[in-house]
């Protein structure tokens, strides 16, 4: 381990693992296949990306998030770790060229998503990649029993059957005993394969759960008493402005978050917020992911989740530096009764997911028998509107639609700007002559960009701007500009979702779809909304037990600083307290009867509020009573 020790220090700057890390990483080096479950900020990434340096051939990283693996791969490259990544918008041309890097030239990590397994590009590089390691990320994604069941993940296990004598690592913050061994048995691990869990115990992070009267005092009330960076989840991108806004009017440092932004809008609030220029993030649970803020103080929610795998995640976001650290969970009865009632919303009949499919075909303008591979862009709120649906019932019946593994949906901006020329050279060149000014981009793009004149290719105006040291707005002006004189065909990146089509459209009378495993994830997601909401009406349980014990960790102790811990040890100390002040009242009517305007004076060592209600207690109980005259004495 002395090798991986030099590397962690020379490419991370650490010069020692956090728990497990090392374990995990032998076992990833004794060519075992590996199941980790490690918290939130638990170093998931260096378990697979130490042991990939000291193997020889590249490892292939699959990960359902695009912004995660752009980061990943940014920031392996700014330490001199060549990585590469296929992610949806990208042309053939360059899916092409990356995966023929991958194969012959010295790059260590490919990123791509599940979906990319089966596409016959990949296939046909596959054998030439020769992957030396295959990571899973968010692997609780592959069992349908778990809470963010993705179908794109089953096909990970043809990477096992064509490459039988790679291991396999598993990586996941969050996995229930059935969910850990689903996943281990969707990827066919082998048999000697190995399997970490540390503690579910957070010795800094104190959990809270409060049903206040009003949600907006008792926000206002916590941040004004806990300073430091913080993170407020809301259930609705309309409530995180709302919030935000009420959180600026009384002063608080606020700004709001969610997937409806635009990319340039994120990238400015994530980046303000983590160089502490703001000091509250309202957002939605589009926020958080692969975001290493390790001195976040206090994660409230302002509303319930579903479930307790979301909870553990995004509560986990706070104190990651080991210093003191609140997780408050603000509730009421009301949302409980909706989280039951979104159910059969979120899990739709037969015959409402067969008129949703049928519309958003029609809405595609799909023909019966084709469309496998196309991709459209799509807004959810058009799609609704022109089909009179309401848009949960719309969100709820496409994301059962994709569970079948029907189409997949793709978040804003993830499809770059493509250009290609629609003229002669020569019409291209007496156009250079006359428009001058125009020379420098057109030359750049047809020095940067192969076959351009010939195919339509993925272009970046950010690139262009910087190469040619002009404001990206006046590049995009000067390209638009060209389009509108047909010297170039120019579409500007979408800022839109995208769907890709999986299978051909089925003709209405086919229409199939698995609906008994349907019902059977709509009865784990039911026990889901069930532990959630014992958590919540939980009194009496240390809060780290019960996420601890859901876990499988049943070797976890109770914490003494979540809510429940603080009230037992306050109560236990008034129940001593009773208990020697009841003794000695007793022990002095034994001697004598007391004048009960003499009490405060003879037990003056007590608290007077504590005092009385002893003796108020000790009367109820008819172990002692009060003469006319005012005298207590023992019945």
């Amino acid at each position: 381990m002395k090798e991986s020790l030099r590397i962690l220090e020379k490419y991370w700057g650490f010069k020692e693992f956090r728990p497990l890390q090392e374990s995990i990483i032998q076992a990833v080096m004794d060519n075992k296949d590996v199941l980790a479950l490690l918290p939130t900020g638990g170093g998931k990434s260096i378990c697979f990306q130490v042991p990939a340096m000291m193997l020889e051939g590249i490892c292939i990283v699959i990960s359902p998030l695009i912004a995660l693996m752009k980061d990943q791969v940014e920031n392996l490259t700014k330490k001199g770790i060549p990585a590469l990544a296929i992610y949806s918008g990208m042309s053939f041309s360059e899916v092409k060229r990356t995966l023929q890097n991958a194969a012959y030239g010295n790059y260590k990590f490919l990123y791509l998503s599940p979906e990319r397994l089966e596409t016959d590009l990949f296939q046909e590089y596959l054998h030439a990649i020769k992957p030396c390691l295959i990571a899973v990320d968010e692997a609780h994604c592959i069992s349908q029993w778990g809470y963010d069941f993705r179908p794109s993940y089953i096909k990970i296990s043809l990477l096992r059957e064509a490459l039988p004598d790679t291991p396999i690592i598993a990586l996941t913050a969050s996995a229930t005993l059935e969910v850990q061994n689903d996943i281990c048995d969707k990827l066919l691990f082998s048999t000697n394969q190995k399997k970490f869990q540390p503690s579910f115990s957070r010795p800094n992070l104190s959990y809270s759960v409060f049903e206040p009267e009003s949600k907006q005092n008792k926000i206002l009330e916590i941040l004004k008493n806990v300073k430091g960076s913080s993170i407020v989840y809301c259930k609705s991108r309309k409530l995180t402005q709302q919030i935000a806004d009420l959180l600026k009017l009384h002063k608080i440092n606020a700004d709001y978050y969610h997937a409806g932004l635009t990319n340039n809008e994120r990238s400015i609030k994530q980046n303000d917020w983590i160089n502490d220029k703001i000091n509250t993030i309202v957002c939605t649970n589009a926020f958080g992911m692969g975001i290493d803020k390790p001195n976040v103080r206090l994660v409230i929610h302002y509303n319930m989740p579903e479930n307790l795998e979301s909870y553990y995640q995004e509560a986990g976001r706070a104190g990651r530096d080991g210093k003191k650290a609140y997780a408050v969970l603000l509730f009421d009865k009301k949302e409980n009764e909706n989280l039951y009632e979104l159910i059969n919303l979120r899990y739709p009949t037969p015959e409402k997911l067969k008129s949703i499919y049928l519309s958003l075909m029609n809405h595609l303008q799909v023909d019966a028998g084709i469309g496998e591979g196309q991709s459209f862009d799509f807004d959810i709120s058009l799609f609704s509107f022109y089909f009179k649906l309401n848009i949960i019932e719309s969100t709820y019946g496409l994301n059962a639609l994709i569970q079948e593994g029907l189409f997949f949906l793709t978040e804003k901006n993830t499809k770059p700007s493509s250009l290609v020329f629609c003229t002669t050279k020569e019409t291209l060149s007496d156009f250079e002559k006359n428009n001058p000014k125009f020379e420098p981009i057109i030359q750049m793009m047809l020095r940067n960009y192969e076959g351009i004149f010939d195919y339509s290719s993925a272009i970046y105006e950010s690139l262009l701007s910087k190469s040619l040291s002009t404001p990206i707005e006046k590049i995009k002006e000067q390209l638009i500009y060209l389009h509108k004189y047909n010297i170039v065909q120019y579409t500007p990146q979408s800022d839109k979702s995208q769907i890709t089509l999986l299978r051909n459209r089925m003709y209405s009378d086919d229409f199939k779809f698995d609906y008994i495993s349907l019902q059977k994830r709509k009865e784990k997601h039911t026990e889901r909304i069930n532990t959630m909401i014992e958590f919540t009406a939980n009194k009496i349980k240390c809060r780290s037990q019960i996420i601890g014990n859901y876990f499988n960790d049943i070797t976890i102790s109770p914490c003494g600083i979540c809510d429940t811990c603080l009230n037992n040890k306050i109560e236990n100390e008034n129940k001593v307290g009773f208990k020697i002040i009841s003794n000695k009242i007793i022990t002095d009517l034994r001697k004598k009867n007391i004048d009960s305007k003499e009490v405060d004076s003879l037990f003056a060592e007590f608290n007077k509020k504590e005092l009385w209600e002893t003796l108020n207690f000790l009367q109820s109980e008819k172990i002692i009573d009060i003469d006319t005259d005012g005298y207590f004495f023992l019945n």
